[in-house]
């Protein structure tokens, strides 16, 4: 289980990013965290990984106090990121990196190719690719997510995995979670406006202004969002539904 504990975040201006964050996810859920821009979604999703500290509050990942551990740390307790905006590695290839993410080191090209085709992609054309700037952003963003599936760890989190995907990719990507949810023993946690994301959730956590403002089951959550949503054109990768407060 993971717990927040009056969790709180001040940058250097004054500003409060998080505002006291009291949150649970038992074992086994999938969550979907939505709000506004701007209302602390990601930061509160790179304060659970470690990238960011927080100011005050303590995180617990089961029994252990993991509040002031860096993010390495907290990754080989048992906690996955997928970056928004994924970092790329000069000079490290595709099965490098999902070399890496397995917990012995070491996975065949064979059985990396079936996760880089789980995501969408046609593995032969990118397990010896480099990580650099031939590969899209889209691109880069399928291949970490990959990583994260092969790691299969109590806490995957996953910062708008939607951006820059394609139409049929991201179609794809709702499958991926939904097995990868049937297949792993840990949760899930979503920063997400999508809608078809959304609805594959078990808990929604609707965060405003730092602030956790809505929490509970799909059922009672996804109802209301929906009926304040707000069509956007579509873009130039995903046509999308997102839901706006």
């Amino acid at each position: 289980m993971l717990e927040l504990k009056d969790v709180s975040l001040t940058v250097e201006d004054g500003s409060e990013i998080l505002k006291n964050v009291n949150l649970k996810v038992d074992d086994g859920k999938f969550v979907v965290i939505t709000g506004p821009n701007g209302g602390g979604k990601s930061t509160l999703a790179r304060v659970i990984a470690g990238v960011r500290q927080p100011t005050s509050g303590e995180i617990f990942l089961d029994d252990l106090d993991i509040s002031h551990k860096s993010i390495t740390e907290r990754a080989k307790a048992g906690i996955s990121f997928a970056f928004q905006q994924p970092v790329r590695f000069k000079g490290l290839t595709v099965h490098d990196l999902l070399n890496l993410a397995s917990t012995d080191g070491f996975i065949s090209k064979s059985e990396a190719c079936k996760y880089l085709s789980s995501v969408g992609m046609c593995a032969n054309d990118y397990i010896d690719r480099e990580l650099n700037d031939s590969l899209s952003g889209g691109e880069i963003k399928r291949i970490e997510i990959a990583s994260v599936l092969i790691r299969e760890t109590k806490i995957s989190i996953f910062d708008e995995p939607e951006a820059g995907i394609d139409l049929w990719s991201f179609s794809n990507l709702i499958d991926v979670f939904n097995d990868m949810y049937k297949k792993i023993k840990g949760s899930i946690i979503i920063i997400s406006h999508q809608e078809r994301i959304l609805n594959i959730a078990d808990e929604i956590i609707v965060m405003s202004k730092g602030e956790i403002i809505n929490q509970g089951p799909k059922d009672a959550i996804l109802p209301s969002l929906l009926a304040n949503s707000v069509p956007t054109s579509p873009n130039k990768t995903c046509p999308k539904q997102e839901v706006h407060l």
